[in-house]
């Protein structure tokens, strides 16, 4: 939810529990405001310590993460997908960087708190892989 349109919702929140039941109604929506602030805090402290109980900047699936990542996203919805703490590597624009053991990486780049660009790095393939085997000729 953009800030604007939530701290606009806790005013107009305020001024209807007062136009409906006086101080007791702006009580009320205080009281209700700051539930809700909990709730967000206690979500971000969730995410935070799963991600702080794996080691910085390894996922899984490198490909998975770079399907389900979109423009626009905020860190706090990365950290769920990648369930650790990225590898920071630059800061302007803020760059975090994860890896999965196969040597696949996703740089991701936020620039006022959201993704502003994502990239997939392939691990390079070793040259005896990369080659079929050619049948022995007869």
């Amino acid at each position: 939810m953009n800030a604007i349109v939530g701290w606009g919702l806790a005013v107009l929140a305020v001024a209807a529990g007062y136009a409906a039941y006086g101080w007791p109604g702006v009580l009320l929506a205080l009281t209700v405001v700051v539930f809700w602030m909990l709730l967000q805090f206690s979500r971000a402290m969730r995410v935070m310590r799963v991600a702080s109980s794996r080691p910085v900047g390894s996922i899984g699936n490198a490909v998975m993460l770079h399907t389900r990542l979109q423009p626009g996203m905020r860190l706090l919805q990365i950290l769920p997908l990648t369930q650790s703490l990225g590898q920071k590597v630059a800061d302007d624009p803020e760059t975090f960087v994860w890896t999965d053991e196969g040597g696949d990486s996703v740089r991701v780049e936020l620039r006022g708190g959201r993704v502003s660009a994502v990239a997939l790095q392939r691990a390079p393939v070793p040259a005896a892989e990369a080659e079929p085997a050619t049948p022995p000729a007869t």
